[in-house]
């Protein structure tokens, strides 16, 4: 029991150094992403993440670029949206001040007709 409680820490502790570098190998790199070996093979041989071969041999990744890979394709919220639209309509039209009063008048009253 006790030795599956310390394999558990030593595991987190493990994670912990892994998100304090920079450069990460290729086993480091699918633990940090969450995925399988398989998978992440098939993402550097695809050439589908950025990732550095300095000798030939062994796979480096930048934390910087795996991260970016992570985030991509991420979706508005709604609240987002609403507000780029609302900024797109009124753009040429109105001043600051009256797109921040809009803006607050339009969440106000759609805040209220939820609650009803």
């Amino acid at each position: 029991m006790n030795d599956i409680k310390l394999e558990e820490r030593l595991d987190r502790i493990e994670k912990l150094l892994i998100g304090s570098k920079n450069v990460l190998t290729f086993d480091e790199a699918y633990d940090y992403k969450g995925i399988s070996r398989s998978y992440m093979y098939k993402l550097t041989s695809g050439g589908i993440i950025t990732h550095s071969k300095p000798n030939g041999k062994m796979i480096f990744f930048s934390k910087e670029n795996l991260d970016k890979f992570l985030l991509q394709n991420s979706k508005k919220s709604e609240f987002q949206i609403e507000s780029e639209a609302l900024a797109y309509t009124f753009k040429k039209r109105k001043s600051i001040k009256e797109l921040q009063l809009l803006y607050a008048f339009y969440f106000f009253f759609k805040k209220c007709t939820n609650l009803i």
